[in-house]
């Protein structure tokens, strides 16, 4: 059953997170996780006898900028799940999902793809190295995600691969560009932008919660509850996106803006107005919080982390 955004407890949490204090404290947590992503990003990144020159192109593709939303979110649903402090394990798992992110970056920013000369405030890779370099800069990154999970002897790392293969490959990351591009078939309408949010957005997020559930050896129900979670989450983050594509600037968002629409691309907001957008993320981020319910009060930081995406401006 969906609820309404409108009930009294999904009210009252989106009403706390807008708090000071727990504003800060989700804020203190969100830094320290990226602070320590960051920290295994440089460790693991790049492998040895790389040539510097795509070692230089890999490290500016994920080494500067970013919100490092799946890889937090990650350790976040390890840590709601009983993991008091990240193994070697879920920090690879991180860092293996935040490679597979900026390799599609990389990718999706290229001329023959979304054709954007701005990522995260700066040239895109394509622009900064050219589009050759771009283009192997990405390869290196979504084959050196695998290698950091295959390289630890944790049982785990299996089915950690098959989750992040599964979201990052021909029915997940790579179908939603296929059809955001219109390379494929695709329903009319809003079911189309589901379908490409759902791929394009919401499989790797939903494999970014699957894998710290894994991690902390969660059984099988709280397994799916995180990812039901995490894909209704993603689909509410990219209707928001839609929405500040639309409204904010250049400076807000790190690149640039209303391209999207200007290329004729399906955008929630083109579709229902801004304020339709508005409430339809409002609604998907009641049905990502309604997963957790199975989690009870465990799970307070990742419903925060929901609403504090959802009522984002940038």
């Amino acid at each position: 059953m969906i609820r309404s955004f409108g009930t009294q407890e999904t009210q009252q949490m989106r009403n706390s997170v807008t708090q000071r204090p727990t504003a800060a404290g989700l804020t203190q947590a969100l830094r320290r996780l990226s602070a320590r992503v960051h920290r295994d990003l440089e460790q693991w990144l790049v492998e040895p006898g790389t040539p510097e020159s795509l070692a230089q192109a890999m490290r500016y593709c994920c080494l500067d900028g970013g919100k490092r939303l799946r890889p937090i979110l990650l350790h976040l649903t390890a840590q709601t799940l009983g993991q008091r402090q990240p193994l070697e394990i879920t920090r690879r798992a991180a860092v293996a999902v935040e490679l597979v992110h900026c390799y599609s970056l990389a990718h999706d920013d290229l001329p023959g793809m979304d054709n954007d000369t701005m990522r995260r405030g700066r040239p895109s890779a394509h622009v900064q190295f050219g589009e050759a370099m771009a283009i192997l800069a990405g390869d290196a990154l979504l084959t050196r995600a695998f290698a950091v999970l295959v390289e630890s002897p944790d049982p785990r790392s299996a089915g950690l691969s098959r989750e992040l293969a599964w979201a990052a490959g021909s029915a997940g990351i790579i179908a939603g560009q296929a059809a955001d591009m219109k390379l494929c078939e695709l329903p009319e309408g809003l079911e189309g932008l589901r379908y490409i949010h759902l791929r394009k957005t919401a499989a790797l997020l939903a494999a970014a919660a699957r894998m710290g559930a894994l991690c902390a050896g969660a059984p099988g129900q709280r397994v799916d509850a995180v990812g039901d979670f995490a894909r209704n989450l993603g689909l509410a983050y990219q209707v928001v996106d839609d929405l500040l594509d639309a409204t904010a600037s250049a400076d807000q968002l790190g690149k640039t803006p209303g391209k999207d629409l200007q290329a004729g691309k399906l955008a929630a907001a083109a579709y229902l107005g801004a304020e339709g957008a508005r409430r339809l993320s409002l609604e998907l981020t009641d049905q990502a919080l309604a997963a957790l319910d199975v989690l009870g009060p465990r799970a307070r930081r990742l419903r925060e982390l929901a609403l504090h995406l959802v009522i984002r401006t940038y």
